[in-house]
Parts: structure tokens; C-alpha cells; sequence
């Protein structure tokens, strides 16, 4: 399971899957399409680089996740996979070009973790079908958990999101 969508009286709530931190995120991002849109019937026509940065990775999942509503609200883009998403925790991030090394504290203030993915989809048109909206993703009861056990290992992310 991908991800499951859990109620909430106002808001929209799920919990997202992973056997990575990467997996999780990538599920977490198709279960946030998920709200607004069927994103397993959107063609992967366009893609979009994205590269965000966070202090925590709490920051960085809200970031990476706004990133949908951002694309939505300004280029009419529709979510339908992620490919190739990194995350990498280091004092020196790699500048977007990979030419040079930028010292942590000229990257954005306090970042510690960057995230690196590309985005599938299409540009909403008289085809598409919307269900809903998202406005924002919230820390509210927000949670990030590694589960280790004999029967499961991985990830699970809980996220509420202002609908």
C-alpha cells in the first residue's frame, strides 16, 4: 500500500508508505495529488525538476508537498509520478549545476537537508477531472516515523493538509 487516506472533520489527512525515506515522500506527494485529482489517470506529458531544502525533514516534506499546490495554483500542473527523488543530509550541498561546492550557510538559512526529484504530469485541460483542493500542507499532527520490525521495515508519514 501506497498510502491511505485517513478522516479528518475539516481538513484532508494520510498516512503515506514508503521502504525508504524516498518512497515515503514519493507516496506522500502521489497521496496529496490524490485529494485534488486522480493522478494514476494524468498522462506523465511534462516534467518538472523540483529542489527544495528544509532545516528538518518535517520542513522539507512541507516544502516538497507545496510544491504540488504551488504547481497547481501556477502553471495548472497535475501531479501524476515522481521519479529520481534524493534526499541528502550534509554540511556542503552541491550548487543545482553540480559545479561547485556551497558551504551549508549560503544555502537557505539553517538548511541541513535537500531533496532533489522530478515530477510527471500534465497540464490540467477540458479532459480533467478535479475533486478537490488543496490550499496548504500544515505541521498539524504531522509525523515521520522509521518502523523496524520482522515483518515490516520503512517509513510512514502522517500529513494534514488545508483543503
Amino acid at each position: 500500500m501506497r498510502y491511505e487516506i485517513l478522516p479528518h472533520t475539516a481538513d484532508g489527512k494520510f498516512r503515506a508508505y514508503g521502504a525508504t525515506l524516498e518512497d515515503a515522500f514519493a507516496n506522500a506527494a502521489l497521496a496529496t495529488a490524490s485529494l485534488m485529482w486522480d493522478w494514476a489517470k494524468i498522462e506523465p506529458r511534462i516534467e518538472r525538476s523540483i529542489d527544495v531544502r528544509g532545516r528538518d525533514r518535517e520542513q522539507l516534506l512541507v516544502k516538497f508537498l507545496g510544491e504540488i499546490v504551488y504547481l497547481f495554483d501556477t502553471e495548472r500542473f497535475m501531479l501524476s509520478g515522481v521519479k529520481d527523488l534524493e534526499i541528502e543530509e550534509a554540511s556542503v550541498i552541491r550548487d543545482p549545476q553540480g559545479e561547485a561546492d556551497v558551504p551549508d550557510h549560503l544555502s537557505e538559512a539553517g538548511a541541513r537537508l535537500r531533496l532533489t526529484a522530478r515530477f510527471l504530469g500534465d497540464a490540467l485541460s477540458d479532459r480533467s477531472e478535479i475533486h478537490g483542493g488543496v490550499k496548504a500542507v500544515t505541521y498539524n499532527e504531522m509525523k515521520i516515523e522509521c518502523c523496524a520490525g520482522a515483518a515490516k521495515a520503512g517509513y510512514v508519514i502522517q500529513v494534514v493538509v488545508d483543503m
